[in-house]
């Protein structure tokens, strides 16, 4: 796997808030990504959720923390695997595009720390998780919820 970090881009037709809320509260998130027992907008506040590989046979626990917040625009934390090596990072960034329309860029960066011998952590792996998380899955929960 080479290090190029992964980048998404999705144009929502929601204001930046609304946009925000859904990335940031843990009620909503539960609803469109994962179901975090806590969750807080605070450097160092770290949080984990169980995630399953694409065919729901093997979990993982998925450990974070929190490590950049700018209100209402970017939002980045560490993600790793418990009982695995390698570390990586989510960023979420938020730019109004007019005043119904944010445009999300999600980067995954660090995936190369990750073990190689295994397809659980193939690149492409991620990128069809992330399509499914923003291209499916919060453009629904958004578009329900205006």
């Amino acid at each position: 796997m080479n290090n190029q970090p992964l980048v998404f881009e999705r144009v929502y037709k929601a204001p930046i808030e609304r946009v925000w809320k859904a990335i940031t509260d843990k009620n909503e998130m539960k609803e469109w990504y994962f179901d975090l027992n806590d969750f807080k907008l605070e450097v160092g506040f770290q949080f984990e959720f169980i995630g399953c590989d694409k065919d729901s046979t093997k979990k993982f626990v998925h450990k974070c923390e929190i490590t950049e917040v700018i209100p209402g625009k970017k939002l980045t934390y560490s993600w790793r695997y418990d009982g695995y090596p390698g570390n990586s990072f989510v960023t979420f960034e938020l730019v109004k595009k007019d005043e119904n329309g944010t445009l999300l860029r999600l980067t995954h960066r660090g995936l190369e720390t990750f073990p190689m011998d295994t397809l659980d952590f193939a690149k492409n792996n991620f990128v069809e998780g992330w399509n499914k998380i923003l291209g499916n899955d919060l453009t629904n929960y958004l578009a329900k919820t205006e």
